[in-house]
């Protein structure tokens, strides 16, 4: 088997080429990524459900918007949430993924971590591939594979963040962030 390099903190970047819906122009922070697989939320569709809706607790906590976000196809009946924290210790119920992005325990109260939280977002499902699965896909073509920042986690107009996250690339695929929705439109 070969070696995976972990992609872990990172966030994939849906090429204009890649043709699954779930993830048209989807920015995915990866949660977990090495040799049995890959974890990530997809950090820009948010949903019309209010976090208060379903995790009252936490609703206070969520940064705007205070919707739920769907963090792709898989376990859409469950809820990750996904928090900054800076510094360099979190509390407890907060575990560090990759710089100041953690997964925050919702089964923790929200008043433990509360007021260490920099932003907060819920997510309904998230996105896996098996072992090999994602590697083959960015053979293919069909990610970018980009640095994170933490405030790409909670930006508040998360719609736009497919061309932000393009536009401060330092390379062609800033160029990439003005590729038309619907290129047989041109």
């Amino acid at each position: 088997m070969t070696e995976v390099s972990s992609l872990t903190g990172r966030l994939l970047v849906a090429t204009p080429a890649l043709a699954d819906p779930n993830f048209d122009r989807a920015v995915v922070l990866l949660l977990d990524h090495d040799e049995e697989g890959s974890l990530g939320v997809v950090l820009n569709r948010p949903t019309p459900v209010g976090v208060g809706d379903i995790l009252e607790d936490w609703a206070s906590l969520a940064g705007e918007p205070g919707v739920v976000f769907q963090g792709g196809p898989v376990s859409l009946d469950s809820a990750l949430g996904v928090g900054v924290i800076p510094g360099d210790d979190g509390p407890l119920g907060w575990r560090r993924v990759h710089g100041a992005i953690g997964l925050v325990d919702l089964e923790t109260p929200p008043e433990l971590i509360g007021a260490a939280l920099g932003s907060l977002r819920i997510f309904a499902g998230y996105a896996g591939w098996g072992p090999g699965q994602l590697e083959d896909e960015l053979v293919e073509g069909a990610w970018y594979v980009v640095e994170s920042e933490p405030g790409d986690v909670s930006s508040p107009v998360p719609e736009r963040l497919w061309r932000e996250v393009l536009r401060r690339q330092r390379s062609e695929l800033a160029m990439v962030a003005t590729y038309p929705d619907d290129p047989s439109l041109n």
